[in-house]
């Protein structure tokens, strides 16, 4: 039997992947009493239960009992339960920007600042985080792309590392991008603006693909690049990092940027082992 535990950060998304594993077979129950985990444990695995994968919704609504937890965890792995814990989780800024779209108190501060509840919410969960299989933050998923790495890490076969990269591409005109991890500039690659007949076309397009590429310059930067990012991904994994914002900019973020980020996407996508998406922020401008 598979057995998950979803938790994490209030408004992280835990309801929304709950609804998720519930769509994909799984027996999903939020918020059950830590003390009753051990019993319903026990009748899942009864030889007349056709239930075949189990997901518990966790949170800090447990309380007290959340502790308990902990001992819960040893419990079920002694007993060759295969048990996997996802932790969900998100920058305070995003999670106190849900807060207030939709209107809801935290938990833990029903009548008082969204931002103690969440400072008090991280400090009881420090042990959950730790002890998690799958770490996902979900700052700047959309719900389409949540999904994806839902299937990813529970139905799919492919090795996941807890590592979700961003790749942005910019103009440099309009600010570089606040959240950037890593900014990469390629004013220096030919540009396409000054041809007429490939102003109106963007980086998607083959015609200015090829004519940015068309310099050794750039296919040697493209290289360099990947040996630089192939040699940065494992030792962001073994520090811990868990999302990556890699920025590529050009003067107008519409043709070198978007050619770049592109080519970028693509190399990382085809080594897989973790989530990886591209966006173009100034390519309509």
């Amino acid at each position: 039997m598979q057995f998950v535990i979803v938790t994490g950060m209030s408004g992280a998304g835990k309801s929304s992947v709950l609804k998720m594993l519930e769509d994909s077979g799984y027996f999903c129950v939020d918020n059950l009493p830590i003390p009753l985990i051990s019993k319903f444990t026990e009748m899942t695995r009864m030889p007349q239960s056709q239930v075949k994968q189990v997901a518990l919704g966790v949170d800090i609504r447990s309380g007290s009992s959340l502790q308990e937890l902990d001992e819960m965890i040893s419990h079920l792995k002694k007993e060759k339960i295969d048990l996997k814990i996802l932790f969900l989780d998100a920058s305070d800024q995003i999670l106190v920007k849900r807060f207030k779209e939709t209107r809801r108190a935290h938990p833990l501060t029903m009548h008082g600042r969204v931002e103690d509840g969440i400072r008090t919410e991280r400090e009881a969960l420090q042990f959950l985080r730790r002890s998690a299989d799958f770490i996902l933050d979900t700052s700047n998923l959309l719900i389409r792309e949540l999904r994806q790495e839902i299937e990813r890490i529970f139905l799919g076969e492919e090795q996941y590392n807890n590592l979700f990269i961003t790749i942005l591409s910019f103009g440099f005109k309009y600010g570089i991008p606040t959240d950037s991890d890593l900014v990469f500039d390629v004013r220096f690659m030919p540009n396409p603006y000054y041809d007429l007949t490939l102003r109106p076309l963007t980086g998607n397009d083959i015609p200015i693909q090829e004519f940015v590429m068309s310099s050794e310059v750039s296919h040697e930067f493209l290289r360099k690049l990947e040996d630089m990012i192939k040699f940065l991904i494992p030792n962001y994994i073994a520090e811990g990092k868990n999302q990556l914002v890699i920025s590529v900019g050009c003067t107008g973020g519409k043709h070198r940027s978007v050619t770049i980020a592109n080519r970028l996407y693509e190399m990382l996508a085809a080594q897989g082992g973790y989530g990886v998406k591209v966006e173009h922020r100034d390519i309509e401008r």
